[in-house]
């Protein structure tokens, strides 16, 4: 998939030429860009480095919002802080979830997998941000960290619905502390494994354990867990409706994507559709939160991102729902529950 991705930005560098773009103005471009997300480089090799990946971006961001606004695509795309990065830099830095071996071990003990009547009736929109459960957009920063943020997100969701009280959980301990369920810290993990490690030992905050982007020596302190997890459900495998159960009668649901294309790096806004995606092949956690249909009834889930407000929109993503479990947003979904 990398290869595909890869070889279609390699085209649009090589036409350069077509746009017919001079070299003053995509330098006012590249100024702009680095001035607003603060970027600077060790060396002036590395900064040309950087401004020829940041071209390459530019063309593709320029050729797939031509095609946006053609009604071609489903949603825009924008220079954002990733836009300095190959694909590939991209995906070994951000696209960091494990599926670990401890899964059989931990099985008996630990899930289930729960299969919802169909003909249950449930809303045809929902939006748990509405409601409370969603902790404000956070930012994962330098550090393969998704997979705790994805499974904070659905275990503040939990919380709020059993106490009433909306607490941001600390993801800095999992990426410390939980490295025996599994984990790897800023180099990658999975949200069933952080639920694992809640079993035995229970969450603290944010506030209590706050957040660095780098791996550290665990600090964990029981005295300071503010909840416990009893068990977590798995949703049935690659069964979007199923899903959209679990999230309306449930709450928030962690899931795992694949988000290895250049139109999700620089995803701006609309629906985000990729035929191309992997079902099986997930290097991405992140939160369900909701799902709805626009105007022209084009489906989609409302999910949680953790790169920080200024990615999609406002650290959102609208992703197609019921299209094939595209990207596999159904095949590794569960919730804990307290």
């Amino acid at each position: 998939m990398l290869v595909g991705r890869s070889s279609l930005c390699l085209t649009l560098l090589l036409l350069t030429s077509t746009f017919a773009i001079r070299p003053p103005f995509l330098q006012s471009i590249w100024r702009g860009w680095k001035v607003a997300n603060n970027k600077t480089y060790a060396t002036l090799r590395e900064e040309h480095l950087r401004m020829r990946i940041f071209i390459n971006n530019y063309l593709f961001v320029r050729w797939h919002n031509e095609r946006y606004y053609l009604g071609l695509e489903t949603y825009s795309t924008a220079l954002n802080a990733f836009a300095d990065l190959t694909l590939e830099e991209f995906a070994e830095k951000y696209l960091t979830l494990k599926q670990t071996p401890m899964e059989g071990i931990w099985q008996d003990m630990s899930t289930q997998y729960v299969e919802r009547p169909t003909r249950m009736l449930v809303p045809d929109s929902i939006d748990w941000r509405k409601k409370g459960l969603v902790t404000p957009i956070k930012d994962q920063g330098d550090c393969g960290s998704c997979w705790a943020f994805s499974a904070t997100g659905a275990l503040e969701g939990q919380l709020k619905r059993k106490t009433g009280k909306l607490i941001s959980l600390s993801e800095q301990q999992l990426v410390d502390c939980s490295t025996y369920t599994g984990n790897e810290g800023c180099n990658g993990g999975d949200m069933n494994d952080a639920f694992r490690y809640w079993m035995r030992n229970g969450a603290e905050s944010e506030s209590d354990y706050p957040y660095t982007a780098m791996d550290g020596k665990c600090k964990f302190n029981s005295s300071k867990v503010v909840t416990k997890v009893s068990k977590f459900v798995k949703v049935p495998k690659k069964r979007e409706d199923q899903l959209k159960l679990s999230v309306a009668q449930v709450g928030p649901v962690s899931v795992a994507i694949d988000a290895t294309s250049s139109g999700f790096m620089l995803y701006k806004k609309g629906i985000y559709q990729d035929n191309t995606c992997s079902q099986q092949y997930l290097d991405h956690a992140v939160l369900v939160v909701g799902y709805d249909a626009d105007k022209t009834r084009q489906k989609y889930w409302i999910v949680k991102n953790s790169w920080g407000e200024d990615w999609g929109q406002r650290g959102y993503i609208w992703m197609a729902r019921d299209k094939g479990n595209m990207c596999g947003i159904a095949t590794m979904a569960s919730y804990p529950l307290i």
